[in-house]
């Protein structure tokens, strides 16, 4: 039986002798019964001395043969008041007899024992190394940074190293060290693109849940499959700018929008129309990108950040106080007023600018607000003067005047004028009170055809409901009919003004109306009495700047002539050059109609008279009868 290491032994300690033979004699450095002298413990540095006792076996065979040392664990498990647990080692006398060899047994001390758990490579999987027989679970051990290439007992190997190490095995070490390193770099690789893969993932997954949350809202009518694929088609031609036929994106369009591509199809309507119309250089937009304008400072900077709250409050993207909504909403505002000095910032454009965001990113929506406040002229109605949001409450009185003259008399009787309920609608494009998916579709209709889109719309919600605006009496019940009832509208009904939109044609009724405003204007203003010797003066000085006004506008017409009157020169240009082409292969044509002729004037020559009869009846076919086809 072995004996039991002592408790003021280190751990592990070395193993105790055990009854291998009767020629087995303990060191007598190691003797337990002699506590005045402790032997060192061996090391690489300290190796055993060369004065110990070797083991002789009966056999009497060679030392120089070598065999596999095996050896037998057992395990005696102490508790103590925290339940350690101790492990010691003792060696089998079977084991050894069992071998039948004579070899040299080397005593390796504990502390090489650590050392060779921990650099020498170990026939253990990990899974086992961290919980080994005999340990607690939670203590783990060592483990080496190499994966284990040999099968042998590290005992075994230490033994055959001392004497004579293997060259063979040293190359096969290195040549698996080099593949370990390539298959280390190589997994790196891939861990770093797995990485970036992970974080596009995760970005597509951020931008597809922010636009989850951006498009929720209904839509007002359905898009089929079919007119899909059509705007897909339409699509690929918005980046080469090629001119499409209006007639067939106004049929596309009315058959509806899919929600998901709708800023891809404002884009490209965007395009089309700049396609068609240029913009004269005077009334084009600063050449300034939106990044260098959200560098500066605008002095807009209060009013928009008070208006930020008040713009889409129940939308899930802007009702986040400063959150990616907000911001995003903050900086187009921000670049905008910087971009147009002249009209800085105004309440209605929060809303436009919103509308924008929730179906494009940031630059996108810039560019579109640009588009629809310089190209499409909304900026007008936004200038400090109001000068134009009057002649637009002008011209809704006159439409409502000429085509629903019963519903006219009955607002003019209660003294309620378009300012009272229209103007939100025209300076917010009606995003301020309407459903979402009702001014996603009028904002379709506005990118295609222009500001006339908001007097459809408006005349088409004020007929829809001309029988209950009659049936308010008072003041009070009119607005707040107008202000609440009107925008909210069912389903059906959304679907039937949009449709009325789409057949209605009013620009020339608006361009009359504008000039007759003007004229009123002008007489109104000089049917003022004078008063005293300054007013002629100031009367003078308003005529002068609606002249000036009036000039400005002929100018802009004038420039659009042009433009159309250069489009028109180089379509000249580009036909004349075909005509020159087409004189140049006609005249190589009647040349090499001249060589054929001579060659069959040589030909006849050599040809009985019979054929030359037939021959020139038919040189006469061809000179009297170009067009004719011989067969």
């Amino acid at each position: 039986m072995p004996r039991d290491a002592s408790p003021g032994d280190s751990p592990p300690a070395t193993p105790p002798a055990s009854p291998v033979s009767s020629a087995w004699q303990p060191f007598p450095e190691e003797d337990s019964d002699s506590p005045q002298f402790r032997r060192r413990a061996h090391t690489f540095s300290h190796p055993p001395s060369s004065a110990k006792r070797r083991i002789t076996f009966q056999n009497g065979r060679s030392q120089s043969v070598r065999s596999p040392l095996l050896r037998q664990s057992c395990i005696e498990t102490t508790s103590d008041g925290e339940g350690k647990k101790r492990t010691s080692t003792v060696c089998s006398s079977e084991s050894l007899n069992a071998v039948g060899a004579t070899l040299t047994p080397r005593r390796i001390s504990w502390r090489r024992r650590i050392f060779l758990q921990v650099a020498s490579p170990m026939n253990k999987s990990p899974s086992k190394m961290q919980h080994p027989d005999g340990h607690d679970g939670s203590e783990l051990l060592p483990l080496s940074p190499l994966a284990p290439p040999l099968e042998e007992d590290p005992f075994v190997l230490v033994l055959q190293n001392e004497d004579g190490p293997d060259k063979t095995g040293e190359r096969k070490n290195s040549e698996e060290l080099q593949s370990l390193w390539r298959k280390a770099i190589h997994q790196q690789i891939l861990l770093l693109r797995m990485e970036k893969e992970n974080q596009k993932l995760e970005a597509s997954r951020d931008e597809l849940q922010s636009r989850k949350v951006k498009l929720d809202y209904d839509e007002v009518g359905t898009c089929q499959k079919d007119v899909i694929n059509v705007w897909d088609k339409k699509l690929l031609n918005c980046r080469a700018k090629i001119r499409c036929d209006m007639e067939d994106i106004h049929s596309t369009l009315k058959e509806g929008v899919p929600k998901s591509r709708r800023g891809e199809i404002w884009q490209f309507l965007a395009v089309q129309h700049r396609v068609r119309h240029r913009l004269p250089n005077k009334q084009q937009p600063p050449d300034v990108s939106y990044k260098e304008l959200l560098k500066q400072l605008t002095a807009q900077q209060h009013a928009i950040l008070v208006d930020l709250g008040r713009t889409f409050p129940t939308h899930p993207y802007f009702s986040a106080h400063l959150g990616a909504g907000q911001l995003s909403l903050f900086n187009l505002l921000k670049a905008y007023s910087l971009l147009d000095k002249e009209v800085g910032y105004c309440q209605g454009i929060s809303f436009v600018a919103g509308v924008l965001l929730l179906h494009m990113s940031e630059e996108q929506a810039f560019e579109m607000l640009k588009f629809l406040m310089y190209d499409l002229g909304f900026r007008k109605q936004y200038r400090p003067d109001m000068m134009s949001l009057q002649i637009q409450m002008y011209q809704l009185s006159r439409l409502l005047h000429d085509y629903h003259r019963d519903l006219y008399n009955h607002l003019e009787e209660n003294e309620i004028s378009p300012s009272l309920y229209a103007a939100p609608w025209f300076l917010t494009l009606f995003a301020s009170q309407f459903p979402l998916g009702f001014v996603a579709r009028v904002f379709d209709i506005i990118f295609l055809q222009g500001t006339e889109v908001i007097f459809k719309v408006a005349l088409s919600l004020l007929s829809s409901q001309e029988t209950s605006i009659m049936g308010c009496e008072s003041f009070e019940n009119i607005v707040d009919f107008l202000k609440t009832a009107i925008p909210d509208m069912t389903q059906p009904q959304m679907e039937k003004i949009i449709t009325q939109v789409f057949e209605m044609d009013i620009s020339k009724q608006l361009h009359a109306y504008e000039v007759e405003y003007h004229v009123l204007q002008d007489e109104l203003q000089e049917n003022v009495n004078p008063c005293d010797e300054g007013e002629p003066l100031e009367k003078l000085e308003r005529a002068n700047s609606h002249l000036k006004r009036q000039n400005m506008d002929l100018l802009e017409k004038l420039q659009v002539a042009h433009a159309k009157i250069q489009s028109l020169e180089s379509s000249l240009e580009t036909i004349l050059t075909r005509e020159n082409k087409m004189k140049t292969v006609i005249q190589s044509l009647e040349q090499e109609k001249i060589t054929y002729q001579k060659t069959l004037e040589q030909i006849m020559k050599y040809l009985p008279a019979e054929a030359l009869s037939d021959c020139e009846l038919l040189l006469k076919e061809v000179n009297y009868n170009p067009n004719n086809k011989i067969k």
